[in-house]
């Protein structure tokens, strides 16, 4: 990315095993950018835990919960892992985990040195994870959406350029 543009280019979500959360955010973006007119952010994700494989389905309820918004992933969807697909990481100047947990991971990887890299609710200016939904119902699995939604609309302005950058992550607060 340039010095003069203010906006992100190459937006990665990250989680574990790219089944849910990440595919949730990577899509319910993808929509708010559109209504913004924003053709010029691509958005991708990934999964980072040591169980995370290309080719694995993404969830029947990440599906569903986007389903209900009018938001279409295809039965065939599937996962894609950033051990494998290190390119992803070398193109995103922008990368959000869910958690914690999953920055730690990410700091393993040279491709990741210098950017950076926010949790998803970090960025949108609150505090804590993103809980994985997994094998918890729809229930949770729509609260798990609502609050990533809830960090996306916050983190727009932000993505886009409209709003300071946050600071660099500092784990002494």
């Amino acid at each position: 990315m340039s010095a003069d543009s203010p906006g992100y280019h190459s937006v990665l979500f990250v989680c574990h095993a790219n089944t849910s959360r990440s595919v949730i955010a990577d899509h319910l973006l993808r929509r708010l950018l559109a209504v913004e007119g924003r053709t010029d952010i691509r958005v991708r994700s990934g999964g980072i835990a040591p169980y995370a494989r290309d080719g694995m389905l993404v969830s029947m309820d990440a599906r569903l919960i986007l389903g209900e918004i009018g938001i279409d992933v295809p039965p065939g969807a599937v996962a894609t892992d950033l051990k494998a697909q290190r390119q992803l990481l070398v193109e995103a100047d922008l990368i959000l985990v869910m958690t914690d947990e999953q920055r730690r991971m990410l700091e393993a990887y040279p491709e990741v040195r210098g950017k950076p890299v926010f949790t998803l609710t970090e960025f949108a200016g609150e505090a804590g994870d993103v809980d994985d939904p997994a094998g918890r119902g729809e229930d949770v699995f729509r609260r798990c959406r609502e609050d990533i939604q809830r960090c996306l609309v916050k983190a727009v302005p932000r993505l886009v350029g409209d709003e300071p950058r946050p600071g660099p992550f500092s784990s002494s607060g």
